[in-house]
């Protein structure tokens, strides 16, 4: 059984991506975490609805449409953090890169809370509530919990803990191009082959590779094998549309032409992109192109113009790159480690991957003084819909000025938002406006003199009293609804210490009979289910707290407990349980540091907490002292910048943070940095400003209306990186699947590829046509394949006969026998009847229902089960020959492995052409794309030695038997 759902990314102009895959035995994979630009809550309620049963999620793309949901749905949605994800590790890190962009750029991305959920008596004049966003520690705790995978490895994954055994399920990465990392999924669940292909590329680029979905072996002409013929092809088909489809080389010189053309005039270019996956390939071309023309006829123009990354996590992109040197293009790869060999004798070599034309911008004062000179620039800026990040600034800055230019990257589609998106305003007026052809790169330049453009900006400001009251119950509501879907071992850390209590508290009160029926129900008040810190929060009185008020309640040292019953009675107790692994108690590492391991300032640990001294009439820790109060003065250290905003000397600990930065000791940013010594010999001061904080409390959204001259020029050059019609028409002939889902695509991309691909598929196949399919969100498609599976018994005398053969780690055996029919009792038996009297068999029969395929039920309540036994011995000669089973070759023979194999013999062997081995000039080995392996031998090949003996045979007769013994020949029985 295979049943696909497309929560979203189905024939809508929204490109978020989110797609759930049902198998046999009610195991659920959910594919992708996408969110677009809206970051509605409300489209992720149909993957909440499916939380509790996940068995796994796979991840394709560190982008936002593919997992720009994840920290959202690990922060506010219970159980999604328990469930194991795996991704390739580029996918793991650039995707947090991602995310720590988002989050620190736009407050949207929060999320608002819909205003039918803050209360029953909500408004349309009701504020637009945020829900805390993940933190970066928070956001790094979720992707390390992300299971790292390979290309081409094969992985039998861990079910979660509510789901399924997963016995037979096996997933495997391969390159899809597009991204760093980026994924075709195969999945293998015992008749299931299914491929899972989600914005892919087959074009290889500067710097990534293309999809995987070629062999090497037998020159690109077949499909490798894992991938070939699977019973469900799920298939994207966004960019189907293209209106052009330039060259790579083509498409590079364009894009560089438009640069050159622009800076030459002085002026100023804007490329709108995404914060850690295309950006890196255009930053790739940028910096092999400045530092190709430093020493060209344009060499001026180049060194008078600086490349920036602005993004608030573009440093780190830039160092999980240079991480990931394996990931990368084969030519890039081989340069880069050439240049690593190079510079371990010689000093530090700069390589491809080395941007050191490329100056990261992470602040907004490094972006105003980079904008604010006078040297034309190139600015890669987040995000290409240019709603969040550094871009929409850069284009404010730009707008203005008609020698500056804005060249688009990709086709911008409008989200369901209030107003149209600054990106999809760009967009439409390239498109709707005649433009200029370039003289020099042939490329459509449109000058939106004189057009206004009306966009919104989105501000977080604190609640007010009465707001407060009213998110504060709403976020009561969701803990008393959470609190019933999690169990005891499946609640987060925070709400551990607080639910301790209780718990403890139930289990004394389920051994008193006269407190049960007080507490019946318990489950339904809310302020038994609240947590008690929490239930201070939403502001409940001191005798809503009951007997926890000595525990929670401020200077209160006496609870009268007169008249009271069962819990009431007695003294609140919080017990406190070790955590525990496979291996004993959890240690704390930072309690074992060595002394030159920690941060100390003037002789004082920064590990420990300073613990605040309690006042008179408080209560006090047994363990505190007087030297806590000592401590805590040490610590006080003052603020760099005072609260009159006078700068105040730096001091050791701004010294620590600007290393830790990568300033340097003159509060330069480095090599990589804007605010150091520029190649042009200027210098800036230095602009360290400390790590915002995150506002304290609950926030709410609030959106201004704006608008926005421009007098510019608009571009156009696509690096998208996505397949095009023609991979299509190329590849999924060779692919032939039995089933074909097509997904992430506007409506008229989808219908036109369906229509495309049913010509292609109409006549292909066995069986018949291939079913093609193209879902809307929500929608189920059954595409499970077309088998029949029979459950029988093997008899005893059968399975004594049986030879199994190891063939990696799989058992196989060949057998021939004769299918009888055996009577079993059912359940129903009479009484008095013995269980093991032996029942006749009744040829009148009838199918069970629910007792399983191949089981038929009988008159008399009997189930009879078909039973594979040996030939009867009355069988003739002739008619047991017909059936006895041939000898036949199992496995996989590698010929590089053979080569070695025929070398240590003492035979020559040497590679001729694509998937041909030559050996001792006589014989000739082959192995064609099916895998079906061909000897033939030439002059001499047949020769026998004179002296034939056990190991001297000749040419031909050493090979075939070298190949024998790396198959398992698997004979009937």
């Amino acid at each position: 059984m295979f049943n696909f759902t497309a929560l979203l990314g189905a024939q809508s102009e929204s490109p978020a991506s989110q797609s759930l895959l049902e198998l046999d035995g009610g195991v659920k994979i959910l594919v992708d975490v996408g969110w677009d630009i809206s970051f509605n809550p409300e489209k992720l309620q149909a993957l909440e609805k499916h939380v509790s049963t996940l068995s796994i999620v796979l991840l394709t793309h560190p982008t936002l449409d593919h997992l720009g949901a994840y920290a959202h749905c690990c922060k506010h949605i219970p159980l999604f953090s328990k469930v194991p994800v795996y991704a390739t590790t580029p996918v793991i890190n650039l995707g947090r890169s991602l995310l720590n962009d988002l989050y620190a750029s736009s407050p949207l991305a929060a999320s608002i809370i819909p205003s039918s959920a803050l209360a029953e008596s909500a408004t349309e004049s009701v504020a637009s509530f945020l829900l805390s966003p993940p933190t970066y520690d928070e956001i790094a705790s979720f992707f390390a919990l992300i299971n790292p995978l390979k290309y081409s490895q094969p992985h039998q994954p861990i079910p979660s803990p509510f789901s399924p055994s997963l016995a037979g399920l096996t997933i495997t990465a391969y390159g899809a191009g597009h991204t760093l990392g980026g994924t075709i999924w195969h999945i293998q669940h015992g008749l299931e082959s299914i491929v899972y292909a989600a914005d892919w590329n087959q074009g290889r680029e500067n710097l990534l590779s293309g999809a995987a979905w070629l062999s090497s072996t037998t020159g690109g002409a077949e499909i490798i094998e894992p991938l070939r013929r699977p019973t469900a092809l799920v298939c994207s088909s966004k960019g189907v549309e293209k209106d052009t489809s330039l060259s790579r080389k083509k498409r590079d010189d364009t894009l560089i032409s438009l640069i050159r053309e622009t800076i030459t005039q002085g002026g100023k270019v804007l490329i709108p992109t995404d914060s850690s996956a295309r950006v890196l390939e255009l930053a790739f071309i940028l910096n092999q192109t400045w530092h190709e023309n430093l020493d060209g006829p344009h060499a001026d123009t180049y060194k008078n113009t600086m490349i920036y990354m602005a993004s608030k996590s573009s440093s780190a992109s830039v160092r999980y790159l240079q991480s990931m040197v394996e990931w990368v293009d084969d030519a890039v790869r081989g340069e880069a480690e050439a240049a690593m060999t190079k510079g371990k004798g010689q000093g530090r070599s700069v390589g491809m991957l080395d941007f050191t034309h490329v100056k990261q911008i992470e602040r907004g004062s490094q972006l105003k003084r980079a904008l604010s000179k006078s040297n034309p620039c190139v600015m890669l800026a987040s995000d290409a819909s240019l709603e969040w990040g550094f871009s929409r600034q850069v284009l404010q800055a730009l707008a203005t000025d008609p020698k500056n230019l804005v060249i688009l990257t990709e086709k911008t589609s409008n989200i369901e938002t209030a107003s149209d998106t600054v990106g999809k305003s760009l967009w439409d007026a390239f498109r709707g406006q005649e433009g200029q052809i370039s003289s020099q790169s042939g490329a459509k330049v449109v000058n939106v003199e004189g057009m206004k453009i009306d966009f919104r900006t989105a501000s977080s400001e604190i609640l007010d009293s009465d707001e407060n009251a009213l998110f504060q119950g709403y976020m009561a509501r969701q803990r008393q609804m959470y609190s019933t879907v999690q169990d005891d071992s499946l609640v987060d850390a925070t709400q551990t210490a607080d639910l301790a209590d209780d718990q403890a508290s139930d289990s004394s009160d389920s051994e008193d009979e006269d407190d049960d029926a007080e507490h019946q129900g318990r489950a339904l008040n809310l302020s038994a289910q609240l947590t008690q810190s929490n239930k201070r929060k939403v502001g409940l009185t001191d005798a809503e707290l009951g007997i926890n008020v000595l525990l929670r309640g401020k200077n209160v040292h006496d609870y009268d407990v007169r008249n009271k019953r069962g819990r009431e009675k007695m003294f609140p107790f919080m017990a406190h349980r070790n955590r525990t692994d496979d291996f004993g108690d959890l240690i704390k590492p930072e309690d074992y540091l060595r002394a030159e391991e920690r941060d100390d300032i003037d002789g004082v640990d920064m590990k420990a907490r300073p613990k605040e001294v309690a006042a008179v009439g408080q209560k006090r820790r047994w363990d505190e002292t007087a030297a806590a109060s000592k401590n805590a003065r040490i610590l006080k250290v003052p603020n760099k910048r005072s609260k009159n905003g006078e700068s105040s000397a730096p001091d050791d600990i701004d010294a620590l943070i600007a290393r830790a930065t990568g300033q340097g000791e003159n509060g330069d940013d480095g090599p990589n940095g804007v605010d150091g010594e520029s190649e042009n010999g200027d210098s800036d001061e230095s602009d360290y400003e400390p790590e915002e904080t995150a506002p304290d409390g609950p926030r709410k959204i609030v959106f201004t209306s704006e608008s926005l001259m421009l007098n510019l020029k608009i571009a156009h050059v696509d690096f998208s990186g996505l397949h095009e019609m023609r991979d299509l028409q190329m590849l999924i002939p060779l692919i032939r699947p039995r089933k074909l889902i097509l997904i992430a695509g506007e409506q008229s991309e989808t219908q036109k590829l369906a229509n495309e691909c049913r010509q292609l598929l109409g006549d292909e196949g066995e069986g018949g046509a291939t079913d093609v399919f193209s879902p809307l969100i929500g929608e189920v498609v059954d595409a499970s394949v077309d088998t029949n599976a029979w459950t029988l018994k093997l008899s005893r005398e059968l399975v004594k006969k049986l030879t199994w053969q190891n063939v990696k780690g799989l058992g196989i055996v060949a057998l021939t026998g004769s299918l009888n029919v055996e009577a079993i009792e059912s359940e129903k038996i009479k009484e008095g009847e013995s269980a093991k009297k032996k029942l006749k068999l009744i040829k009148s029969e009838e199918p069970i229902e629910g007792k399983g395929v191949g089981m038929v039920k009988a008159a008399g309540d009997v189930v009879v089960m078909p039973v594979l036994d040996l030939l009867a011995a009355q069988d003739s000669t002739s008619t047991a020959q017909q059936h006895v089973t041939q000898p036949v070759h199992v496995g996989d023979l590698r010929l590089a492995a053979l080569r070695q194999l025929v070398q240590s013999a003492g035979h020559t062997a040497e590679f001729r052409g694509e998937g041909t081995l030559l050996i001792d000039g006589a014989v000739v080995v082959r192995k064609s794309g099916s895998g079906r392996i061909e000897v033939e031998a030439g002059a001499g090949g047949l020769r026998l030695p004179q002296y034939r003996t056990k190991d001297n045979e000749g040419s031909f007769y050493a090979v075939r038997k070298l190949i024998y013994e790396g198959l398992a020949v698997v004979a009937g029985v």
